[in-house]
């Protein structure tokens, strides 16, 4: 029997990345559910066996500016309660902290590109294992408090939770881990202002890419699968 992931994206070139083959893989059909086109206040937040809520160059806290980011927080609020499987990847795992109550705010520096991870040790002896040290691709300017009762995987210099997980039920990364090298270049080309605003060159991050991703995108494969299994 098909099962159902509902992906909410935010824009069109951050999607499920690496990560969809392992969930076809898994018996998932993926639906995206685009933020701000369709209406995520009318939708049953329980209703999918699985929710990703996806990258977005806006903040967690900016309902105010987004409307639609009100209603995001409202249906990760009922589904975590719920303890039904959520993933968050970068505004997805801020969104899903502030929806269990942790702040989201500006962080001590931007990070844009591929910065090593810190394990602890829940991280280095569970699902993150093989990512101690690694360079992973960054891509945000905020930062998230660890919600309480969660479980931080990972860590940089200037951000203290790149990764959590509450129970078996929710995995959130601040970091991309589904990124892959296929397609890449429309992050380069969406995300053009914001490079040339913070003085990086497209060409090194497609080169880092190009470097870092095949192996990445093994990994992240491996760890999704990893996490799938503790959902059955």
């Amino acid at each position: 029997m098909t099962k159902q992931l509902w992906a909410i994206r935010h824009v069109g070139f951050e999607d499920m990345g690496t990560f969809a083959l392992p969930l076809i893989e898994a018996g998932f059909d993926i639906r995206y559910l685009d933020a701000g086109v369709d209406d995520l206040g009318t939708i049953d937040p329980l209703a999918p066996e699985l929710m990703c809520v996806l990258g977005g160059p806006i903040g967690a806290y900016e309902e105010k500016l987004y409307p639609f980011v009100a209603d995001e927080i409202a249906l990760l609020k009922t589904r975590l309660a719920a303890g039904r499987p959520t993933l968050g990847l970068c505004l997805g795992a801020q969104m899903m902290a502030r929806a269990l109550g942790a702040a989201v705010y500006k962080g001590r520096a931007r990070e844009i590109g591929f910065i090593p991870l810190t394990l602890t040790d829940a991280g280095r002896n569970g699902l993150l294992a093989g990512y101690d040290d690694v360079p992973v691709l960054h891509w945000h300017g905020d930062v998230f408090d660890l919600p309480a009762g969660a479980e931080c995987l990972a860590s940089t210099p200037d951000c203290d939770n790149q990764a959590f997980t509450l129970g078996n039920h929710a995995l959130a990364f601040q970091c991309h881990p589904e990124a892959q090298p296929e397609g890449f270049e429309r992050w380069l080309v969406g995300h053009a202002c914001e490079l040339a605003g913070a003085g990086l060159s497209p060409v090194s991050l497609r080169r880092d890419m190009q470097e870092h991703g095949p192996p990445l995108k093994a990994l992240g494969q491996k760890m999704l699968r990893n996490w799938l299994a503790k959902l059955d």
